[in-house]
């Protein structure tokens, strides 16, 4: 009888000079060691594991966790090039290590066997989502934030291309679109920070009545006037349809939540008949949307959309330029969290954001101030956008470049 022989597993994506090679699927364990150096002195970087930045030292970092001289004693030592088993509940996967240094005796360092192992490639596969879910797959306890264990990571099998040269020029191909996205990241970095410059000359300091920097045709034109948010605006907040009325839900009409302020697209939607039996107020594209209490209480947008709020949500419309109002609240929203939400704990109310003052300028100038810090949005939107593709694209990458390896037996 003839033998059918088994396929070859291979990525979607290839480059052509390793058409021929082979790739074979090992565990976890044939390629990396579990790692319990504890010979040290404490006199090396505590590193903390992050999930954006990997193995990074702490003091590179806000972290406000403390560790007593005999806990150090028992850190383990990462070398450059290890990777650290972080994985939890919600969490993105084995962090790679760019720093010598210790970290926790939780954690789990693996560290490659042999020298003809690419720890970048790995440093990328580790993070595909696939890989990831199946080390989460059947795994009791993981919600609880229970460790995936060095056993666990081994039971899991991994693509091994026999070819380093292979392994390398993925490695180097992920690795240029990630300084790609850094380069572009730090353009939108640099374009956040020229606009809150400019609105710190554009917008008059506290204790002032006229800005620092004036359009020209508007120098001489006197003091701006003070008026406050309850004076100048017209305000409402909404309400929450009851959530137990299935016929509430599921309508036409968008529900827009504190973390939606910004987004031209919600989650929920509801009934007509739950906008009635209910306080939820609907807000046009254009206002100008303040979230009051959670996470993100003092961030404030307009709305991209028609829809309702509810009741953390405040609405104002100001009488004769949304825009320009939205451009002043943002510039104010740190002095509004520092002196309203204490240690970033606690909401904002109607009457704290109707208490506050701000100073006007005559129609034409708002105007002008609200026409060119918008062009600076449309700026920092369209370099927004490009990380994002950046990422999409090497997103699509990782998905092309690694075989799908649950065809592979896991």
């Amino acid at each position: 009888m003839r033998m059918s022989k088994k396929k070859e597993i291979v990525p979607k994506f290839r480059f052509p000079e390793f058409q021929r090679d082979g790739i074979d699927f090992v565990h976890g364990n044939k390629l990396f060691k579990s790692i319990t150096n504890k010979n040290h002195n404490s006199d090396l970087s505590i590193l903390a594991i992050t999930q954006d930045q990997g193995a990074v030292p702490r003091d590179q970092i806000e972290y406000n966790v403390t560790v007593t001289d005999k806990s150090l004693s028992n850190y383990k030592v990462v070398e450059v090039g290890d990777f650290i088993i972080s994985l939890r509940s919600f969490q993105g996967g084995i962090e790679y290590s760019r720093f010598k240094g210790i970290c926790s005796p939780a954690y789990i360092i693996l560290r490659k066997r042999e020298e003809n192992i690419s720890e970048l490639y790995y440093k990328y596969f580790f993070k595909t989502w696939r890989y990831i879910q199946s080390l989460n797959r059947n795994l009791e306890g993981i919600r609880d934030g229970k460790m995936i264990s060095y056993s666990r990571f081994s039971s899991v099998k991994v693509p091994y291309p026999r070819s380093f040269k292979e392994q390398q020029k993925i490695a180097d191909c992920l690795s240029s679109i990630d300084e790609l996205i850094d380069a572009e990241s730090r353009k939108l970095k640099a374009l956040e920070k020229y606009k809150k410059g400019l609105m710190q000359k554009l917008f008059p300091a506290e204790g002032k009545t006229l800005p620092e920097w004036r359009f020209p045709e508007f120098q001489g034109c006197g003091e701006w006037k003070s008026k406050s948010i309850g004076k100048a605006c017209k305000m409402f907040s909404g309400g929450t349809p009851d959530t137990s009325k299935k016929e509430f839900y599921g309508g036409t009409i968008p529900f827009i939540r504190s973390a939606e302020i910004n987004k031209s697209s919600t989650e929920l939607f509801i009934t007509e008949e739950g906008f009635k039996n209910s306080s939820a107020k609907m807000v046009k594209k254009g206002d100008i949307l303040i979230a009051l209490y959670g996470a993100n209480s003092g961030e404030v947008a307009l709305s991209k959309i028609d829809g309702a709020i509810n009741q953390a949500i405040l609405c104002l419309r100001h009488e004769t330029n949304n825009v320009f109002v939205y451009h002043y609240f943002t510039h104010m929203k740190n002095w509004i969290i520092s002196k309203y939400i204490q240690g970033g704990q606690g909401n904002l109310s109607g009457q704290i954001i109707k208490s506050v003052n701000l100073y006007f300028p005559k129609a034409e100038e708002q105007q002008k101030i609200a026409d060119f810090l918008s062009e600076i949005d449309t700026m920092i939107t369209g370099q927004s956008n490009k990380v994002e593709q950046l990422k999409a694209h090497k997103k699509g990458l990782m998905q092309g470049l690694f075989p799908s390896f649950e065809e592979a037996d896991v």
